[in-house]
């Protein structure tokens, strides 16, 4: 970081990935700062590195050599990571990773436990964040009465649960048609523009990633090319 700049919310410094002992490659040197509010479409074919490049920001994964920075700081720990997505970093999976048992509210409430919310604290934001997704009369409902688009509206209220300043979204269209993709992406954006928070998705859709404010183009583990969208 030159003087006068702010610090960026991510920064990958020379980072490669793995895996089988050495013999498969994910990501080969990637360098890449994201700054804070700014809304990154990360692109690329299946296999090209998208998925391990968004788990190794959260810390749901390891880099092999290189170095991972949230906010200025390299976290040590799993520990430190699991923290900073208890508080700092929201996450929605592709299929959304709901679970079965516990209705969309309850889903929602998960990631509030051990954060000192009591359980009418827990239920009124569980409430509010659902409302704010569109899902108000659907708290009630298991995720197996529920269709694919308001699933994932359910995992982005559960995303948003403890106010994260970053949001990153793993193909969050990737398994809806297009009617309600559209929808979807909208409310991410929306919430992008609202609440000025960092976003970042991983898509194989073009018209996905040129609503972004930036896009990163992956392939066989190398950024090949970055610019605007």
């Amino acid at each position: 970081m030159r003087n006068g700049e702010a610090t960026p919310a991510f920064s990958l410094q020379d980072v490669s990935r793995w895996y089988a002992s050495g013999l498969v490659a994910a990501l080969r040197g990637v360098s890449l700062d994201i700054a804070q509010g700014e809304c990154v479409a990360i692109v690329g074919p299946s296999g090209s590195g998208k998925s391990t490049l968004l788990h190794l920001l959260c810390g749901l994964d390891r880099p092999t050599s290189g170095r991972v920075l949230f906010e200025g700081r390299e976290p040590r720990s799993v520990g430190e990571w699991a923290r900073l997505r208890a508080g700092r970093i929201g996450f929605v999976f592709q299929a959304s990773n709901l679970l079965p048992t516990l209705t969309a509210a309850e889903n929602v409430e998960v990631p509030m436990f051990g954060t000192g919310r009591g359980r009418r604290e827990r239920e009124r934001r569980s409430r509010e964040l659902l409302a704010r997704v569109g899902l108000a009369e659907r708290a009630a409902h298991r995720p197996g009465e529920l269709s694919g688009g308001e699933r994932q509206r359910v995992a982005i209220a559960r995303g948003l649960a403890n106010s994260p300043g970053v949001l990153l979204a793993d193909e969050p269209t990737g398994n809806l048609d297009s009617a309600t993709s559209a929808a979807v992406l909208d409310l991410l954006l929306g919430l992008h523009t609202q609440e000025g928070m960092t976003l970042v998705l991983v898509t194989h859709d073009g018209a996905v990633a040129e609503r972004a404010g930036r896009i990163v183009h992956l392939l066989d583990g190398r950024i090949r090319d970055e610019g605007p969208a």
